[in-house]
């Protein structure tokens, strides 16, 4: 069976558009023509002549192109040695070496090559001098119940850079804390520091109860809570902004996103979403009848239904119809924001850095860089709005932030009080509350002799 019917019988199995179809068969047939001439389909395809080959196409288009193509190509090699049509030496390395595709690309074009893929391998897990104590603590936490992800990801951290300074492998706890500390600056590094230090010393006092117990910094905490960056709440204008840049947002190869990012963002602004929320959502937690949305084992194992507003939803019924007609899965268990280009869903990490990409189109954030607002504002201006809402439709929002704190998915009130921010809209219409309902009482007390 020659090349070319290979990619046809390839893109047959695919659920994909007409016109990515004819992209996918033109790399495809050129990376086979290619392959013909250097012998790159064959197992014994060699580092160097995949190398030249490389080298050959980052001549004549840059790495973001050459990678994205080389995504395309992986899958279909990965089909062929699913078929018993051999494999590829790329195919090894990333098996080998881990990471993104696009990674091993890089290292690859760099004449220290071999160095540069070693600094690919990912390094173990829990590896260092102090793993088994992490990977203990850990486990003896989540079997109290706690998911304990947030500080299980800094304990990781700590590992890989104990994996990195092999030097520190016999020093005290105190001692590798210190370098730790001295790797980052901020206090929100430190206080992760200490944070960690005080666990690890507790779990080696309930082994060993002469090793001591570390504390934090009095005030650690407050002073990092007030060097973060105060929530940017967005006015209508800018909500509505956001949403025409969505929809014009540049996508060449994925005709899908933009109108996946407009959906995005109106299910943030008008329903409060975390970030994580959003991209965890399957077609099945939507019930475009009824209007509700369920949001599934979430922070704090929480479950809840939301009703949906009637415009959100016709929003989302359009997306759901650009969704069915690019060819995606349509049964309940698929991912709700579909990537036509990769076949699979988005990540929280991608639909992040669109949503932030959609800011810096707009003028509010800065082209690179951490300044501006974040996507996670956008929860905050939805509570915002609310509020203010609440006030012109003459509702006391205190006896609502029960319903808020449940609609927001928050274990408490306390937690939900976090997003209450005073803003001058807001101070005007409780003032104006305040009056109309006090003014009365005022001028009685004056006319009292």
């Amino acid at each position: 069976m020659n090349g070319k019917s290979m990619v046809d019988q390839y893109l047959g199995l695919q659920s994909i558009a007409t016109n990515s179809r004819y992209t996918y068969a033109g790399i495809l047939q050129d990376f086979e023509r290619c392959a013909l001439e250097r012998g790159l389909a064959a197992e014994t395809v060699t580092t160097d002549s995949l190398r030249a080959w490389l080298q050959e196409e980052i001549q004549r288009s840059p790495l973001r192109s050459l990678a994205s193509r080389i995504c395309v190509i992986a899958r279909y090699l990965e089909w062929r040695r699913s078929v018993g049509k051999g494999s590829h030496l790329l195919l090894e390395l990333r098996a080998q070496y881990g990471g993104r595709l696009r990674n091993i690309v890089r290292a690859l074009l760099k004449d220290d090559y071999e160095a540069a893929l070693q600094r690919l391998r990912p390094a173990p897990t829990w590896g260092s001098a102090l793993g088994a104590t992490m990977r203990e603590h850990i486990a003896r936490m989540q079997s109290l119940g706690l998911r304990y992800e947030a500080r299980a990801g800094d304990l990781r951290t700590f590992d890989r850079f104990l994996q990195r300074h092999p030097e520190l492998a016999s020093a005290p706890l105190p001692r590798q804390l210190t370098a730790w500390s001295a790797d980052r600056g901020g206090v929100r590094h430190q206080l992760r520091v200490q944070q960690c230090g005080r666990l690890l010393s507790k779990a080696m006092h309930r082994k060993d109860v002469t090793a001591p117990m570390l504390s934090i910094e009095p005030r650690l905490h407050s002073r990092a809570v007030q060097e973060e960056r105060r929530p940017h709440l967005f006015t209508e204008a800018e909500v509505r902004s956001l949403l025409a840049a969505a929809r014009a947002f540049p996508s060449k190869r994925t005709p899908l996103r933009p109108i996946a990012l407009h959906a995005i963002i109106t299910l943030a602004y008008c329903s409060g979403l975390r970030i994580g929320e959003i991209a965890s959502l399957k077609l099945g937690d939507l019930e475009t009848e009824a209007g509700l949305l369920d949001i599934r084992e979430t922070k704090f194992f929480k479950t809840r239904r939301l009703p949906l507003a009637a415009s959100a939803l016709s929003i989302l019924h359009e997306y759901l119809q650009a969704r069915a007609a690019s060819g995606a899965p349509t049964t309940p268990d698929a991912p709700m924001w579909w990537n036509s280009m990769y076949r699979c869903g988005y990540s929280r990490r991608t639909i992040k850095a669109l949503l932030t990409g959609v800011m810096r189109q707009v003028g509010l954030k800065p082209p690179q860089g951490r300044k501006g607002p974040r996507v996670h504002d956008l929860r905050h201006t939805f509570v915002a709005h609310r509020m203010m809402q609440w006030y012109c439709e003459g509702i006391d929002p205190q006896t609502r932030l029960p319903h808020l704190a449940t609609y927001l998915g928050h274990k408490d009130i306390a937690s939900t009080l976090v997003y209450l921010h005073i803003t001058p809209e807001l101070l005007q219409r409780a003032s104006e509350r305040h009056r109309r309902c006090n003014a009365g009482v005022l001028r009685a007390s004056e006319e009292q002799p």
